[in-house]
Formats: C-alpha cells, structure tokens, sequence
C-alpha cells in the first residue's frame, strides 16, 4: 500500500487496537409471553393436580340446590341436607419440555469474556423452553386453552369480523370476574378497525410498561401462538384465572434440583471424550380450567375485513 500523502493514521490500522462493542444475541424468535405473566401458577407438590367437584344433580328443574328454608316466627320443621362430590375425580399430570443442550468446553473456556457463552446458550434455550410452554397452554390437545373451551361456551362472529357485540356476548358468557381476551395479534388489530367504526375506538391502559387496548374495561391481551386457520380465520379467547375464582390456573413443580425459576432447572450432566459439555434444561407445567364458565371462544374471527373513511 503507498504511503504517498497520506498524513495520518488511517482507519484499518487504527481498529487492530480497538475492540468492538457486543450485544447478546437477538432473536426475533422471542415474544413477550403475555400470558405466562398474567396466567397464576399453582405449585403441584406432588406431581399431579386434582379437581375435585360438587356433584351438579339434575331435577325437573334443573340443577338440585341443598335444601333450605327461610323462616319466620314460629316453630318450624327444618330441611335436612348435604352436599355430595364426585367419587373419581379429574388429575392432571404435569408435563415436561425438556432439552439437552451441548456446549463444546473450548468454546466457553476460550471465547467468554464481558458475555459468557454458557449463560447465552443456557438463555436462549430457556427462551425456547417458554415459547414451547405458551404454544403448549394455548393449543396442546390434552390441556391446551383452545381445547378446554365447552361447547355451551363457543360462539361464532355475527359478521365475521369481531365487534364490540361478539365480545359483549363473550362478557354475557364469561360475567363472573373476567380477566382478559387473549386474541392473535391481528385480531385485535381487526377488533379495533371495527370499534373505530362504529366510533368507540377502545380505551388504552399499561400493562407491564407497555399499551393495551380494552373493552368494557377489559384487556385485549396478544399472543402470537393463537393459530390462524387455512380460511384466514382464528378464535378470540375470553378466561376468568385464579384458583380462588375457580378460573384458569397454570400448574408447576417448584423445588426442582438445578431450579433457575421457578419449575424450570438447568442440571449439569457431565461431559465427554470429545470434551462437549451437556446440561438438561427441563420445565414442568400443565394447566387446569376449573370450571366450564372460566373460558370462552368465539370462533371464526375473519381479520381481512377493512373500511373506507371519508
């Protein structure tokens, strides 16, 4: 390279004696997760989680209430009654996701300084591990949301597109202390579109630093693991949580050896000839409706429907 007029210390020369500022890996994998924050955990000590349940006798009538009497004056006969539960009732057995994750030991002895490659690795996956469980909470076929929804307790759009008065009928459903919608991301965005029409554009609040919109003073959570169908069509959900509120409750095992959260561990498990490192990254979860009025669907949501403002 000629040196000829040049005057200073040019640039390529001038990076061999800097070092270049890093950030962790990005991942446009990673989502939010609203629903695992919002959702409350149940510890499942043992294992497995029962429901135990009133046993619902049917009348003439309708369901059979313990017998009762409102008296007055007077010396009246008193009812006798009791309240029966079911003899066999539902368990729900944690399930697991779980991984073994390999790092080579040069790697990490050599190539970790300000970051470290171990704790990147182990976070990534961990990252993974909790995208696996919203997907898991929503559509597994056993426990998932979209599976645990009675019929009594599906609906479908008037019109397709969602309105206020399809989630007004899911409100009618689901009128003992909602909690929120969970919809995809783009169903909300359609529900909005249809607010604004009708010239009530919903109300906004924070939650967790970031701007929900709501409806009826109800939050229209977003989750990106609500499947959208074939048709273009996808499912609003509307859950009551909280086991004091016989709703919808995640259920974990806390305690677990190598616990990094709680019922998610990270364990060593030793490492080869060949010098790779292996660490078992499990987490153990499932989730329990406990009762048929703690979730709803309304189904068929078309998110293609778009109007013109003059």
């Amino acid at each position: 390279m000629s040196t000829k007029n040049i005057l200073s210390l040019g640039p390529i020369a001038a990076r061999q004696l800097s070092t270049a500022t890093v950030t962790i890996p990005q991942w446009d994998y990673i989502t939010p997760r609203w629903l695992l924050n919002l959702l409350p955990y149940v510890n499942v000590d043992g294992g497995a989680y029962r429901i135990n349940r009133v046993i619902d006798k049917k009348g003439k009538g309708g369901a059979l209430l313990p017998e009762l009497a409102t008296v007055g004056g007077g010396e009246n006969e008193l009812p006798t009654t009791y309240v029966d539960y079911e003899e066999d009732p539902q368990e729900i057995e944690l399930s697991a996701i779980t991984t073994v994750l390999h790092t080579h030991t040069r790697i990490t002895d050599l190539y970790s300084n300000k970051i470290d490659q171990l704790r990147e690795q182990v976070r990534l996956t961990v990252e993974a591990v909790k995208e696996r469980e919203e997907h898991e909470i929503i559509n597994n076929t056993d426990f998932g949301l979209l599976n645990k929804v009675s019929n009594d307790y599906r609906i479908k759009t008037r019109k397709g597109a969602p309105t206020p008065d399809d989630l007004d009928e899911l409100l009618g459903l689901i009128w003992k202390k909602p909690a929120f919608f969970l919809a995809h991301p783009k169903a909300i965005t359609a529900f909005g579109r249809e607010a604004t029409r009708r010239g009530v554009p919903p109300v906004v609040v924070h939650l967790f630093g970031s701007p929900f919109i709501t409806w009826r003073g109800v939050p229209l959570i977003p989750s990106n693991k609500l499947p959208i169908a074939k048709d273009g069509t996808t499912r609003f959900l509307l859950l009551r949580v909280g086991e004091d509120k016989r709703g919808v409750v995640g259920l974990q095992k806390v305690g677990v050896a190598g616990e990094v959260e709680p019922g998610l561990s990270v364990r060593y498990s030793g490492t080869s000839d060949n010098s790779i490192a292996s660490h078992l990254v499990t987490r153990y979860f499932s989730l329990a409706v406990l009762a048929e009025d703690a979730v709803a669907s309304l189904d068929g949501v078309v998110l293609n429907k778009y109007h013109e403002y003059v």
